[in-house]
């Protein structure tokens, strides 16, 4: 959407409007079909990133970097599907793209969660558990230590948060809490059971942003026949 009379729409600074990119800044495109999609777009912002809210399939098309937020797990994975957005983004992640997702996008790229339900991703060889650390009124804060950021704590916003149950051989534990690992990577797929974009410390971000940049530099494929990323046709 364009400017009005010379000024940004009302709503920048909740959902900041894309700008054009040259060659050299990193396009993330975020899943805006549910949760606090906004949030990642501010932050990402802030770290030099141009970001685009995805909610259709051809939004995939072009992106070096994609986020999926917290929010409803159950909501994003039944939205993703009825837009034909759950195939696209697979084959999106197939080719080399980063894909980071934080609480209920964690959940959503998991292999599968102890409690069954809707078909994940499988993005990420892990099994989670869903509100491990309890319901809405439980949520908390804490310092972590995460010493791929370095050797300051980060603050982590935990919301109904999950907790990792197990990893696959080929998954890399970042930090935990209480036990359990609430982190982790494998491949160019980063997921966070808390919200850091709800924070003033943007390591976790700029970390995923050096994945982005660095599957750049290296030449990685952009996705631009969005026709074959999934079903074809958003109903």
């Amino acid at each position: 959407m364009g400017h009005t009379d010379g000024k940004r729409r009302r709503d920048w600074i909740l959902s900041p409007e894309p700008i054009p990119a040259s060659g050299d800044v990193p396009v993330v495109g975020v899943l805006a079909l549910q949760g606090d999609f906004r949030e990642h777009r501010v932050v990402l912002g802030r770290l030099g990133a141009v970001t685009r809210e995805v909610r259709r399939l051809d939004d995939l098309a072009d992106l070096d970097g994609f986020v999926i937020p917290g929010g409803e797990s159950t909501t994003i994975v039944k939205l993703m599907h009825e837009y034909a957005l759950d195939d696209g983004i697979v084959a999106l992640a197939g080719a080399g793209t980063p894909v980071y997702g934080t609480c209920a996008g964690l959940i959503t790229l998991s292999r599968e969660s102890v409690e069954g339900g809707a078909q994940t991703l499988g993005l990420i060889d892990i099994v989670v558990r869903r509100n491990a650390f309890g319901r809405q009124v439980h949520s908390f804060e804490a310092d972590l230590q995460m010493p791929v950021l370095g050797d300051a704590p980060v603050r982590a916003v935990f919301i109904r948060a999950p907790w990792i149950e197990r990893c696959g051989n080929g998954v890399r534990v970042l930090c935990s809490l209480q036990g359990h690992a609430v982190a982790a990577e494998q491949g160019q797929v980063l997921v966070t059971a808390f919200h850091p974009e709800l924070t003033g410390d943007a390591r976790v971000h700029g970390y995923f942003l050096d994945k982005v940049r660095a599957h750049m530099a290296a030449g990685g494929d952009v996705v631009q026949n969005v026709t074959q990323l999934g079903r074809g046709v958003v109903r």
